[in-house]
């Protein structure tokens, strides 16, 4: 099982900031999933900047969310975290 979502932060060109539970701090890009039903709705930039960790993930008002484990697997490290 890999690291879960503590903490999470919606930045410019639909990325995500997400620290993780073992001190991780990575960048998650929605921008590839914006096109794909239920995400559509994340094009609207305030509505994306809601985004929020819930039960070790992500998950918006509406309840969109992605698994935990492809957060972490397909992130890219900060320079912060190295």
């Amino acid at each position: 099982m890999y690291p879960r979502v503590k903490k999470v932060k919606a930045e410019d060109k639909y990325q995500l900031r997400i620290t993780f539970d073992n001190g991780k701090i990575k960048i998650f890009d929605m921008s590839r999933y914006l096109n794909f039903g239920v995400f559509s709705e994340l094009k609207d930039i305030k509505y994306f900047q809601q985004v929020s960790p819930l039960y070790g993930s992500i998950s918006w008002p509406h309840g969109q969310d992605v698994c935990p484990d492809t957060l972490y697997k397909e992130s890219i490290l900060t320079k912060q975290s190295n």
